[in-house]
Parts: C-alpha cells; sequence; structure tokens
C-alpha cells in the first residue's frame, strides 16, 4: 500500500510561474485597444476586456460571447512590432470553449468574407479553464506582427462561444517612424549657406 502521490510537484506550478508568466504574457499592454475590433461580439466592447494581465485570467466576471452563431473575429492592431511566440486561451464550458484557432498576420480589419484565406498557422484546441494550455506559434511567420487576427471559427457544440481570457505571449519592439526624424534636418536653413551679397541686384533707372 505505498502508494506516491506526489504532492506539491506535479500540477502546482500556479504559485511559481506566476511571476514570471506574467512578464511573458505582458503583450496585451502594448495592444492598440481603442482600435481593436471583436467581430460578432453579443456585446458591444466586450472583446477588448479579454487581453488583461496574467494575474486576472481566472477572473470570470469579464468576458466575449459569440452573437448570431459560434463564430468570433479578433482584429488586434498593436502599438509596436511584436514577435509572436504563443497564444493561450481560457474558454466557457458546456461546450463553449472555441475547438479551433486560425492566425492572421498584418491584415486589419479583416472581416468574416476574409476568413476564407489561408492563415498564416492554425490550431486545434482544447476545452482549458486553468490557461495551462499554450499554444506555440512558428516565430519565423510571426517574427514582425504590428497585427495580428484571430478567428475562431467553431467550438464543442454550443450554440454561442465563450472567451474569458486570451494571453499573447512574446516580444515587442517599437516601430520607428520613418520619415519623421528626416524632415526635421531641413526644417531651419542655416543663414550663412546662403551668401545672399553674391545675388546681383535688379536696378530700375526711371527714364
Amino acid at each position: 500500500m505505498s502508494h506516491s502521490h506526489g504532492h506539491g510537484c506535479d500540477g502546482d506550478h500556479d504559485h511559481d510561474e506566476t511571476p514570471e508568466m506574467g512578464v511573458q504574457y505582458s503583450l496585451y499592454s502594448k495592444i492598440d485597444v481603442d482600435n481593436l475590433e471583436c467581430l460578432n461580439e453579443s456585446e458591444d466592447g466586450a472583446g477588448k476586456t479579454v487581453f488583461k494581465p496574467w494575474e486576472e485570467r481566472l477572473n470570470l466576471e469579464k468576458y466575449v460571447e459569440s452573437d448570431v452563431d459560434e463564430e468570433l473575429l479578433f482584429n488586434i492592431p498593436f502599438t509596436g512590432n511584436v514577435k509572436l511566440k504563443g497564444v493561450l486561451v481560457i474558454g466557457g464550458d458546456n461546450g463553449a470553449h472555441p475547438s479551433k484557432m486560425r492566425l492572421f498576420k498584418n491584415r486589419p480589419h479583416m472581416t468574416f468574407d476574409d476568413v476564407a484565406l489561408a492563415p498564416e498557422q492554425e490550431f486545434e484546441l482544447h476545452a482549458d479553464d486553468t490557461g495551462t494550455l499554450e499554444y506555440s506559434t512558428a516565430v519565423v511567420k510571426f517574427s514582425s506582427v504590428n497585427h495580428l487576427t484571430i478567428h475562431f471559427p467553431n467550438n464543442f457544440g454550443s450554440e454561442k462561444t465563450r472567451i474569458y481570457y486570451i494571453g499573447l505571449r512574446g516580444e515587442f519592439s517599437t516601430a520607428y517612424r520613418h520619415g519623421v526624424t528626416i524632415c526635421s534636418y531641413e526644417t531651419r536653413p542655416n543663414v550663412a549657406d546662403h551668401k545672399i551679397e553674391s545675388i546681383n541686384p535688379v536696378t530700375h533707372e526711371i527714364q
């Protein structure tokens, strides 16, 4: 009767990993939230609430639910360039968790008419209510992302899809705005460069 239960090691990851994971999943703070779009959300603005700090991932008070069918489409603009390494999804129970995820890179304002296009990557999802399953992206394809579109085409059988949390892991770099700094060099010409005295004045003689 010497069964080993292994308390405290397997499955007790939350306490040890939370600080580190909070840093890794900080890309939510680099989203241009004002311009984030969620199509087919049942409540306007609800889609923005699922991008939140890692520590709040299990807060079930805020969520987005699909409206007329099970599809949801997120258009996510960033405030710079992102190297996306992983995505994590916490969804609803009773079949409301999305069962597939399709990722598109740098295609702003996609609609459901556009999702027939081939995505950069797609995943078959597993129901996850604790935020322990990460889907690793092909980093080569997602090394310079300024806009990410996530399409959830279906779920595990419910009429509506519900999502509580979407975590994005990766690296962020500030976008360089070419042209603005270049123009500033020419704004103030140096008067000394223009030899005004060498210009021959035109004399008008009144006859």
